[in-house]
C-alpha cells in the first residue's frame, strides 16, 4: 500500500482511533529463568481435579463452545447466592469492562476513577470518546466521598472503584462503598479482582443496590490468569443488556470448563491463599527492615516505596540485571515506588536476595567512592 493510500485509510478511522498511536510490537515473554513478579500472576499449578476438567474440555474442541456461557453463569450464580440473570461470563473481566464502556458512554461523557488506578481505563474511554476522571483521595483507606458525591465527578457516567486496590493493594470498608451506592443514582462498577486476599467483600450489596456492577476474575486468586474467566453480577437489566452486546461465543471450552470446575472447588484454594498472605506478611516485614516503606496490603502483591537515593524505575532495572521482574509505574506519586508481586516461597527468596545484593553494591560503590 502505498503511502498516500494508507493515509487515505487512516483518516477514514474514527476520531478516538485516530488519536492512538500504531501499538508497536510487545516485548517477548521472559525466559523461565526469569522471577516474574511484575504482573500479580497467582504461580500455582491448577488443584488436580479443576485441570481434569480442562483436559475433558480438548475432548470437544472441534464443538463451538456453549452460547451465553449460560452453564458458566449458573454456576457462578449458585456459588455466589444468586440467580444466574444475575451474572454475565466473559473472557476475563476486561471483556466486561469493556461492554460497560460500550454500553454506558458517549462521545462528550465522562467517567471517574478512584486514582491510582488501572491505566487501561483511559484507552477505554478515549475510544468512547469520553473524558476519564482521576480521582484521588488523601486516605488511601477510605473513599472521598465529597469528591464522588458532589465534586468532578458528579456528572459522570459511572464510577470506578477497585478494592482492594490496585496499585495500591488498599482496602477501603464495605460499608464506605454501601454509604456511596445509597447516596448516588449513578452506576458504581466494584472491581474485587484480588477480594480473596482481602478481609471482607461486597457481594452482599448486589441484591441490594441496583445500580452496583460488581466484577469478580479467576486471574489472581484461582491462578488462571491465561485461561481468561471473569464474571459481573449486577441487576438482572443491566446485565441483561451487557449480555445482548456481548461477542457471540466469546470464551472457549476450556475455559467455561476450568471456569466451572472452580467455582464447585474452590475450597481446594484455601491453601494457595494462605501462602500468599503469609508471604505477603514475611516479605513485606524483612524489606520495610532494609528502609522499604510498605503500603499496607490486602492483595497478592504489594506497593514499595524504595529508600532515598534511588527512584522506582532505577529498582526495576537494577533487579531485572539479577533477572528479577517487578513493576513500576510514572504516575504522579508513584515515581518512588515498585510493586511485587507474591509468588512461591523461592521466588519471593530470589527476590529477597537480589535486593540485599543490590544494597552490597550500592555500600560497595559508596565505598569506593569515599576513598582518597
Amino acid at each position: 500500500m502505498s503511502d498516500a493510500k494508507l493515509q487515505a485509510v487512516l483518516s477514514s478511522l474514527l476520531e478516538p482511533a485516530r488519536q492512538l498511536d500504531a501499538l508497536p510490537s510487545g516485548r517477548p515473554a521472559p525466559d523461565a529463568s526469569y522471577v516474574k513478579l511484575n504482573t500479580n500472576e497467582n504461580p500455582f499449578p491448577l488443584p488436580t481435579i479443576v485441570w481434569q476438567s480442562a483436559i475433558a474440555a480438548l475432548e470437544q474442541q472441534y464443538l463451538y463452545p456453549e452460547n451465553d456461557n449460560i452453564g458458566l453463569r449458573k454456576a457462578a450464580a449458585d456459588a455466589y447466592g444468586l440467580s444466574k440473570d444475575h451474572v454475565i461470563a466473559g473472557n476475563g473481566s476486561s471483556e466486561i469492562l469493556g461492554l460497560i464502556y460500550r454500553a454506558f458512554l458517549a462521545p462528550g461523557d465522562s467517567v471517574a476513577m478512584l486514582s491510582p488506578g488501572f491505566s487501561f481505563n483511559h484507552k477505554l474511554a478515549l475510544l468512547q470518546g469520553a473524558q476519564l476522571l482521576d480521582i484521588r483521595s488523601n486516605d488511601a483507606h477510605s473513599l472521598p466521598m465529597e469528591q464522588l458525591l458532589l465534586g468532578p465527578a458528579k456528572d459522570a457516567k459511572f464510577i470506578l472503584l477497585a478494592n482492594p486496590n490496585n496499585p495500591t493493594g488498599s482496602f477501603v470498608p464495605v460499608a464506605d462503598i454501601e454509604c456511596l451506592l445509597a447516596n448516588s443514582n449513578r452506576l458504581i462498577v466494584l472491581d474485587e479482582a484480588y477480594v480473596d486476599f482481602a478481609p471482607d467483600n461486597g457481594l452482599r450489596l448486589v441484591n441490594r443496590y441496583s445500580n452496583l456492577l460488581l466484577l469478580r476474575t479467576f486471574s489472581k486468586s484461582y491462578a488462571a490468569a491465561g485461561i481468561r474467566v471473569g464474571f459481573g453480577l449486577g441487576h438482572p437489566e443491566l446485565i441483561g443488556r451487557l449480555r445482548n452486546i456481548q461477542n457471540v461465543f466469546s470464551m472457549n471450552v476450556i475455559g467455561q470448563a476450568i471456569g466451572i470446575s472452580v467455582l464447585a472447588n474452590r475450597a481446594a484454594y484455601e491453601e494457595n491463599h494462605q501462602h500468599i498472605k503469609h508471604e505477603r506478611e514475611r516479605v513485606t516485614t524483612a524489606l520495610s527492615q532494609l528502609g522499604f516503606s510498605i503500603t499496607p496490603s490486602h492483595a497478592n502483591f504489594f506497593l514499595a516505596r524504595t529508600p532515598d537515593g534511588q527512584g522506582g524505575r532505577w529498582w526495576q532495572a537494577a533487579l531485572e540485571r539479577q533477572k528479577i521482574l517487578v513493576a513500576f509505574f510514572p504516575d504522579e506519586g508513584l515515581e518512588h515506588c515498585i510493586r511485587v508481586s507474591i509468588g512461591t516461597r523461592p521466588q519471593m527468596n530470589a527476590f529477597l536476595t537480589a535486593v540485599c545484593d543490590i544494597f552490597d553494591s550500592l555500600r560497595l560503590g559508596r565505598s569506593l567512592g569515599s576513598r582518597p
